[in-house]
């Protein structure tokens, strides 16, 4: 009542002052914006860029996908839509998000889009609609179901995690696998998809990895910036996040990450950079942490100084959910939007202003940002959703993408592809039969139907041992049914333990089946970083499985192929010599099992290659001493002490050998580089580098090439070599060749001197090295810079407020 009476007096008093009636109200799109806003009152301006709060349907979209997760059903093993029952669920919040949402208002009823993230304010008298955001970052999650329309569903596409597009190391490919995504958020009715994210792989156990696209920021802000493009072509928006150095899930909400001003600049921070130049997204999701003790969602050196001042980034910034701990503060750092919004908070932003702790300017600033973007959407321009996106056209487009990032780590005497007349497999491990198409929380997808490894290997012509087959099914539904229900839609559940098999049964099976393979699948979520036992290592059942797999299909003359059905990267080194192939398929989404297929027979020639290291051992990563912060159980703090030796830029530049490199991947063909040539020796604003690409072998493949640059470093201590460019090849027919050619600016030279507050290319010479992994160069090109070269001014700030002991060289 009390609020009702403001509203009422604070509009007439508005209307006295401004001489406007209600018969000749400024309209959105109509009238200038300034007069828009004038029009608003107070509150209102408050509530838009405050959330509408959640409603507790929306928490968990949908409760009968299909896809198979750690914590779902198993696969539609024929590949055709799953049955789904209408009925939604009501899920608890886990105790630590409780503690975070203290007062968040969650409505009742189905949403506009159900199972949609956020909805957006509405002020009908001024024109001004109320805008959908909805995850997320492997394709939209909304409910699947909804109430008000019990006969029709709403599926969308599962598309590859992060970690695999990144892998194909293909930006068109990213771009359309983004235009797929961006014509489903139109036509279910969503404004703007929460995605994609680009945190940094900064540690091989980081919760989110799959949501993110590598170790290395070149290729995570080329990625995401084809994502947005592609997305966004479609008018509707995405919002990039986490911003920034957001790189572990444990206490992330309260995590302070306590990071040097180069390291932040050049690996936290650039790749949102590039995104942010190159593609404008229409907004900007701040993260959860503290960076050097201030608040993302609350600091206006990182939202204001460097993201709009220095970038020119043009959207607005939005919180993510119950991030930060003040919202006056919020709006008043330049995040415009806070969400997803309590009553709470609207009382603290209406007191803040009547205290002078906000102004006035800086909230109308807020609402002009959020109301130029809305005049982009399709609700203002009164789209009517079809619901009805091609999404067998989309799965088609999956299913490529998937192909293309899977990554050939070994493959021991062309073991793939499988032999023409190899016809009978035996698959052991759990995953073979229940296939992990994607992570969990905000980066599920509720598809219609997911393929696992056995359905596609079925629909490739292969025929599997009906006994076994039986027996995992069989175990696989019992040992979920025995475990506890999940408590919350973000938890993620325990995985079962692996089937054990006596070795009678595989002994069976090495006699009658042509070749055997062996899946290990690791799904990660939200909310949790990963663990070393049974996580990053392999159980003691999974390493006794694959032990006697391995020696009694050997023993019979047979080949063993160890499939890797992962978010993130696990050890390989101390069990891959029993393999004679293994191919990292990563979480392909809702294809997974067909793009595995095409992979094994040859019908696609794997091209995919590491976009992040995988170590022989875990203390091999330098963030692995502090990882994910002290105190361990819940971390309060956590210090980048590695500065800016995250991932290759360490092992190459100190010498530890990993497992498999960054770059790294196998092809069914083979690749000459030849005829580097470059088109100065002396570089001054850009320089050209050109390189012939030859299949040397015998069927059609692709070739990531990479472009590595070694810098003077005698001011700045530096990284043995950093990736600068990268591309990759169209289909080359054997004996065909290409020419690429890449570019490389000032920038490119360039490395963040703190003292100076700059990016600065230090005079002397330069190699360029063209290459097909971070430690296979191919070809090399020498070139000089004449003086040091102030290449971008900045601002000091975001500095941390002690001393750091980083890591050098």
């Amino acid at each position: 009542m009390k609020k009702s009476l403001f509203c009422s007096l604070a509009t007439l008093l508005l209307f006295h002052s401004t001489g406007i009636t209600q018969n000749n109200l400024p309209q959105l799109g109509k009238a200038p914006l300034k007069q828009v806003i004038a029009a608003m009152t107070v509150e209102e301006k408050v509530q838009l860029v405050i959330g509408t709060g959640m409603r507790m349907s929306d928490i968990n979209a949908g409760p009968t996908s299909a896809k198979a997760t750690a914590d779902k059903p198993s696969t539609a093993t024929t590949g055709k839509p799953a049955t789904a029952s209408a009925t939604a669920t009501t899920p608890t919040l886990s105790t630590n998000v409780t503690g975070a949402v203290d007062g968040a208002s969650f409505a009742t009823g189905e949403s506009k889009v159900p199972g949609a993230a956020g909805i957006l304010y509405e002020v009908p008298r001024l024109g001004i609609p109320s805008v959908v955001l909805a995850d997320g970052p492997a394709g939209l999650r909304i409910n699947p179901n909804r109430l008000s329309d019990p006969n029709s569903t709403f599926y969308c596409t599962a598309f590859p995690v992060a970690t695999l597009l990144a892998s194909s190391w293909d930006v068109d490919l990213a771009q359309k696998v983004g235009a797929a995504m961006g014509n489903e958020v139109h036509e279910y009715g969503v404004d703007i998809l929460l995605a994609p994210a680009l945190n940094i792989h900064r540690n091989p156990l980081g919760g989110r990895n799959f949501e993110y696209y590598s170790e290395d920021p070149q290729v995570a802000g080329k990625m995401a910036a084809a994502i947005v493009n592609g997305v966004q072509s479609q008018g509707v928006g995405t919002s990039i996040k986490h911003f920034a150095a957001n790189n572990s899930e444990s206490n992330r909400m309260k995590v302070n990450t306590i990071v040097s001003e180069r390291a932040l600049r050049e690996i936290y921070l650039r790749g949102f950079q590039t995104a942010v130049r190159e593609s404008q997204p229409w907004t900007v999701m701040s993260s959860y942490n503290k960076i050097n003790g201030v608040y993302t969602s609350e600091s206006n050196e990182l939202l204001s100084t460097i993201l709009r001042d220095e970038w020119g980034y043009k959207g607005f910034v939005m919180s993510d959910w119950f991030a930060g701990q003040n919202a006056p503060a919020q709006l008043k750092a330049g995040n415009d939007l806070v969400m997803p919004g309590t009553p709470k908070q609207i009382e603290a932003v209406l007191t803040a202003l009547q205290k002078g702790e906000l102004s006035q300017a800086d909230l109308d600033r807020n609402v002009e940002r959020v109301l130029t973007i809305m005049l982009q959407t399709p609700t203002f321009k009164g789209y009517k959703a079809s619901n009805k996106p091609d999404l067998t056209a989309h799965a088609q487009v999956a299913r490529a993408a998937a192909t293309e990032g899977m990554v050939l780590l070994k493959n021991e005497k062309n073991t793939l592809p499988i032999a023409k007349d190899a016809k009978k497999i035996a698959a052991f491990g759990n995953t073979s039969y229940d296939i992990i198409t994607g992570g969990t929380g905000s980066g599920d997808v509720n598809e219609a139907y997911s393929v696992s490894l056995e359905a596609g290997l079925k629909n490739a012509g292969y025929t599997l041992d009906a006994g076994l087959q039986n027996a995992y099914s069989q175990y696989i539904v019992q040992a979920k049914a025995a475990r506890p229900p999940k408590k919350t839609f973000f938890e993620l559940q325990a995985p079962i333990a692996e089937m054990t098999l006596n070795s009678a049964v595989i002994a069976e099976q090495a006699k009658s089946a042509d070749f055997a393979i062996v899946t290990i699948g690791r799904n990660a979520g939200e909310f949790q970083d990963r663990k070393l036992e049974g996580d990053f290592y392999l159980t003691a059942a999974e390493n006794e499985l694959l032990k006697n797999v391995s020696e009694l299909f050997h023993k019979a003359g047979k080949k063993v192929v160890v499939i890797l059905n992962t978010g993130g990267v696990v050890e390989v080194a101390s069990w891959r010599d029993q393999a004679d192939a293994i191919l990292l398929a990563w979480q392909g989404g809702q294809e997974t099992g067909n793009a595995i297929a095409d992979i094994l027979t040859g019908k696609a020639n794997p091209s995919g290659k590491l976009a992040t290291t995988f170590p022989v051992d875990y203390p091999d990563a330098p963030s692995s001493k502090n990882f994910p912060g002290l105190p361990a159980e819940m971390p309060t703090e956590i210090t980048y002490e590695d500065g800016i030796y995250v991932g290759y830029r360490y092992f190459d530049s100190f010498g530890v050998k990993p497992a498999y490199e960054f770059g790294y991947g196998l092809s069914y063909s083979k690749f000459e580089y030849k005829n580097l040539k470059i088109n100065t020796k002396q570089f001054s604003k850009k320089l050209t580098a050109t390189v012939e690409v030859v299949n040397t072998g015998k069927i059609a493949g692709k070739e990531v090439v990479q472009v590595y640059l070694s810098a003077p470093s005698k001011k700045l201590d530096k990284p043995t070599q950093e990736l600068r460019a990268f591309a990759k090849t169209k289909l080359l027919k054997p004996g065909e060749k290409q020419t690429l050619s890449f570019t490389l600016e000032a920038r490119d030279l360039a490395s963040f001197d703190p003292a100076v507050s700059a990016w600065v290319a230090e005079a002397g010479s330069y190699t360029l090295k063209v290459a097909a992994s971070s430690r296979d160069t191919r070809q090399t090109a020498q070139f000089s810079l004449a003086k040091d070269m102030t290449v971008e001014k900045t601002n000091k700030v975001l500095a941390p407020q002690g001393k750091i002991n980083e890591l050098k060289k």
